[in-house]
């Protein structure tokens, strides 16, 4: 015969009961609800999940991005695994965008980060699965296609267009390796315009991460772009401020939250 689980005590049913505690599983199915009555616990229940995750203005996938940007670039190993396991099994990113996510990091936070975080979406990828009791369907095989056109005048044409379209500036010219087969060539040349992410998506991780790798140019750049191009409201992008300082710090969070005043005041009418 099974044992009843113990009652819990009248204040610690109703904690996890609280609308902090519910939000918190509903972000994060496997983490519990932190019990241990210290400063972090108590903020990371009743701030970071009470008040940060439970706002509106932002679309919990549109907070998802921004979160994965910061868990994934702070190194912080267990954090990675979890955000990435709930967004995948919770339905809120797919895998083909999720795969997508992992290439534009890669641009913008370097390629060590994210061979880490592609190896944490493969884990959790397959542990899905296994505990849903199916066998891991493969990742996707990709085309040649997907890679864009192999002739190079006409990638750099279309990669001097969308680093026009993107960033409301004239692109740079092509006087350097950099800015040859990096900006034009790769960057603006064929990431920025493959499929898997929306325009406004790679908006929101851009700003999460130029952020936090303290570029004030293209921090200035893509705030501002982000803001007068449209693809992100005012109130939408104060939310990316507040969520964004929440998992990178607010010191962090008080230069990206300035970058947007600053690009908000000069909009055009």
């Amino acid at each position: 015969m099974r044992d009843d689980p113990p009652e819990l005590p009248p204040l610690e049913a109703e904690m996890n009961d609280s609308p902090a505690v519910r939000t918190l599983t509903d972000v994060l199915p496997d983490r519990q609800s932190p019990t241990a009555e210290t400063p972090f616990g108590r903020a990371s229940r009743d701030f970071l999940y009470g008040e940060v995750w439970s706002r509106p203005g932002l679309s919990r996938r549109d907070r998802r991005w921004t979160t994965l940007t910061c868990v994934a670039a702070a190194d912080a190993p267990q954090p990675i695994e979890d955000h990435v396991h709930a967004a995948l099994a919770s339905g809120d990113i797919a895998l083909e965008p999720m795969l997508e996510f992992v290439l534009h990091f890669a641009v913008y936070c370097g390629w060590p980060k994210a061979s880490h975080l592609e190896g944490a979406v493969a884990r959790q990828w397959d542990r899905i699965h296994r505990e849903r009791g199916e066998q891991t369907p493969p990742w996707p095989q990709l085309g040649n296609d997907t890679l864009g056109p192999g002739a190079w005048d006409e990638r750099l044409e279309r990669g001097a267009q969308e680093f026009t379209d993107v960033n409301l500036l004239p692109a740079p010219p092509a006087n350097s390796p950099y800015r040859q087969a990096g900006i034009l060539g790769f960057v603006f040349g064929h990431v920025w315009q493959r499929p898997g992410l929306t325009r406004r998506e790679r908006r929101i991780i851009t700003v999460a991460c130029v952020a936090l790798d303290d570029s004030p140019v293209p921090l200035q750049s893509h705030v501002t772009a982000a803001l007068h191009s449209g693809d992100i409201t005012k109130e939408e992008m104060d939310e990316i401020v507040l969520q964004f300082a929440a998992y990178y710090g607010f010191a962090k969070g008080e230069a990206l939250a300035d970058a947007v005043e600053a690009a908000w005041s000069k909009r055009p009418d």
